[in-house]
């Protein structure tokens, strides 16, 4: 199954380190950060999963929370926080949901049999309030994600999602911002934008981030 951006997120029922959940019902009308890891006890895991438990009220500003899956057994997830907390100096505060018979990882395109047909690869989605798949993102094994960029993305949804606007390459939460091509009218982009804007071309107008 692929899983497109703007397809709904699909449903589905699992055990995790904090209870059995419903997924639907667990995102709750918040932003949900869904990522898959390849194994328990892996050191790049290790740090990402730590790094993540740091995120917590960073995510929660952003009205994000995160959510992770490995098709290890819930009882080596239970060991391996341990391992987490001990060297990563955090808490893990977030669900990680058991998958060993891979039928989640199946469902969300997670196992991809060119790269390693036993493990996850390092699949991220960012799923809105409304259940639907906004971003995604695909690292091999090895690489380790970077999660200031996801911080960044969820960032540049929101903005976009608000205001007729574009982010540019490059772009950080209080940079200049791209007003969009299907807006033309004068007037109203003087109202949306009074601060004005900057056009490098008919289709490159730079405004200031409109809720800054």
């Amino acid at each position: 199954m692929s899983l497109l951006i703007g397809d709904t997120a699909p449903d589905f029922e699992a055990e995790t380190t904090m209870g059995r959940i419903h997924f639907h019902d667990w995102i709750d009308g918040d932003w949900v950060v869904f990522f898959s890891h390849p194994a328990d006890f892996t050191p790049v895991c290790t740090t990402e999963l730590g790094y993540t438990a740091k995120l917590k009220d960073k995510l929660a500003a952003r009205g994000a929370k995160a959510i992770v899956i490995s098709v290890d057994t819930l009882a080596e997830h239970h060991a391996w926080i341990k391992d987490i907390e001990d060297t990563q100096d955090t808490v893990i505060n977030f669900p990680i949901i058991a998958d060993p018979a891979k039928k989640v990882a199946m469902l969300y395109n997670m196992i991809h049999p060119n790269a390693d047909a036993n493990v996850t690869v390092r699949a991220v989605y960012v799923i809105d309030p409304n259940k639907k798949i906004r971003a995604s993102i695909i690292y091999p094994p090895s690489a380790g994600r970077n999660f200031d960029e996801i911080l960044r993305v969820i960032d540049s949804m929101q903005l976009t999602d608000n205001f007729k606007v574009a982010t540019p390459v490059n772009w950080q939460d209080g940079d200049d911002v791209i007003i969009v091509p299907s807006l033309t009218d004068p007037d109203e982009i003087a109202r949306m934008f009074p601060k004005g804007y900057q056009e490098i071309r008919p289709y490159l107008r730079v405004t200031p981030q409109p809720n800054k």
